[in-house]
């Protein structure tokens, strides 16, 4: 059995854009704990600081956390496709729109800062995510070939 390297590049592209935002987190973090004077000691509490670093700054953190929920659904499903058969075109597609729109949705939430356009966002990756799944579904347990 051989792996599709190409289909599960979108695997690698989004671990790789996790990565960058661990860099871009911490960037915008040690500056802003020197500047408000925060010991790193008292931050080791998820919230306990949040009321003296600024709104980037907190998202950025959030984005990484964010980047470690739903998208392990994608790298499950998409090692699953690449080694069940399901790794097509139109999957390979969709796995690529779940990747942009999920830097989309990364560069919204530190950057722009609207929640309901970060919501549509997540939606719309979320939509390519049920996709992926329902479809996969659909071909496992209905064992159709034409899908």
């Amino acid at each position: 059995m051989t792996i599709d390297v190409d289909f599960l590049k979108p695997v690698l592209a989004l671990v790789l854009w996790t990565c960058f935002m661990w860099f871009w987190m911490y960037a915008l973090r040690l500056p802003a704990f020197s500047k408000y004077k925060i010991n790193p000691d008292d931050a080791r509490h998820p919230g306990t600081y949040s009321d003296k670093l600024p709104p980037h700054v907190r998202s950025a953190a959030d984005n990484y956390n964010h980047l470690h929920e739903q998208p392990v659904i994608f790298y499950a499903l998409m090692f699953f496709m690449a080694l069940t058969g399901g790794n097509d075109n139109l999957a390979g597609l969709v796995a690529w729109i779940y990747v942009g729109l999920r830097v989309l949705h990364s560069v919204v939430q530190v950057v722009i800062g609207k929640v309901a356009l970060r919501f549509l966002v997540f939606a719309a990756a979320s939509f390519c995510l049920f996709f992926l799944a329902g479809r996969e579904a659909l071909r496992i347990f209905l064992m159709s070939p034409a899908l």
